[in-house]
């Protein structure tokens, strides 16, 4: 398995540098075709009027809609130059979320930048990175806006014995393969779990031994505080990518994570590989 086709989701509102940049690596590392993809809908304001005034109002704001694609798609073109076998460009005058999640059959892994602004990112104008890792059924490549390079020195597996973990582990091989160092690493909620934690992941390392990955394994002594415990071995071990199932589940339309999800769809310093 190999990622023959990065998808880089680009927003209309804030800066692209970063999953750019991270697209770019990633698809030239894999000998990849690139897609950029971005949508936008024009909003009217609270105080919207009728009549010719309104007309102008929307005229207005959906030309700057296109504009705005074609800034960005120039953007795109001019970031995977010398990085990509091929580039392709896909946009809409549509829901960024809904457009995306049509395209991503496309693709075999789709970079995001962070769910920034507490996650209330604006739905006109850039797709919500929680929704398209619940409804895609790509993996995500989540990108942090101070995010350089894909560092790949270091990998962290945040390993639990679920579909969606292992559904994660399975989409981040081609990415372990390249890694120089590979932790897996399972955080047990009471001592209770703790042999059933130290077989799965012996188990994991040797299903991934024998898919060419080297790994090594790691279940701290401290029980529960998943969250911030897999924060301190990413911290630890360096790690430039953390690896991870997401779960979630649905509550009057918003998706509802768990606090390490939630996390790594937010982070700070390193890239987040989810699936789920």
């Amino acid at each position: 398995m190999t990622y023959a086709t990065v998808m880089v989701s680009l927003a209309l509102d804030q800066s692209n540098d970063a999953r750019l940049e991270i697209a770019g690596q990633l698809a030239k590392r894999f000998g990849a075709c690139a897609i950029g993809i971005a949508a936008g809908e024009f909003s009217p304001p609270l105080y919207f009027t009728t009549g010719e005034q309104a007309e102008r109002v929307i005229d207005q704001g959906q030309a700057a809609v296109r504009n705005r694609l074609a800034e960005v798609e120039a953007q795109f073109r001019a970031a995977m130059q010398s990085h990509a076998v091929v580039a392709e460009w896909r946009c809409a005058e549509d829901f960024p979320t809904r457009f995306i999640i049509q395209q991503a059959r496309a693709a075999d892994i789709i970079v995001v930048g962070e769910n920034g602004n507490d996650g209330l990112a604006n739905p006109f104008m850039q797709a919500n990175p929680s929704d398209l890792l619940m409804q895609t059924g790509r993996p995500l490549l989540v990108v942090p806006d101070a995010c350089e390079w894909l560092d790949l020195r270091s990998v962290l597996i945040a390993w639990k014995d679920t579909p969606e973990c292992r559904r994660a582990i399975a989409d981040a091989l081609p990415i372990l393969r390249e890694a120089k160092d590979v932790i897996v690493a399972e955080i047990v909620e009471d001592e209770a779990d703790r042999s059933a934690a130290l077989s799965g992941v012996e188990d994991l390392v040797a299903w991934l031994l024998r898919h060419g990955v080297v790994g090594s394994q790691w279940v701290p002594d401290e029980c529960g505080n998943a969250a911030a415990q897999l924060d301190r071995i990413a911290s630890e071990v360096g790690a430039g990518v953390v690896v991870a199932g997401a779960y979630g589940h649905s509550r009057f339309r918003e998706w509802v994570f768990g606090g390490v999800t939630k996390r790594l769809v937010n982070p700070s310093t390193r890239c987040s590989l989810l699936s789920r």
